[in-house]
């Protein structure tokens, strides 16, 4: 079985929109909704529509503007 979490990413590798909702809690289409409006920093991987990869600073960020613990998160940033 592939280890698809969070722990299983080199520290620094940005994060995958599960990873970022698992992180903070909340469903990923409140993490879509997010980073379509511009609140969480992303960038797309991959052709087409690709995919959407978080950096650990711009969660680093999101968590910082709305007061949450770095240490909450359960993710290195």
């Amino acid at each position: 079985m592939q280890e698809n979490s969070t722990l299983a990413r080199p520290l620094g590798a940005a994060l995958k929109v599960k990873d970022v909702a698992v992180a903070l809690g909340v469903d990923s289409s409140t993490v879509y909704v997010a980073v379509r409006t511009g609140l969480l920093g992303s960038y797309r991987v991959g052709a087409g529509r690709g995919t959407i990869r978080i950096p650990r600073s711009a969660l680093k960020t999101y968590a910082d503007e709305r007061g949450i613990p770095a240490e909450a998160l359960g993710v290195a940033l």
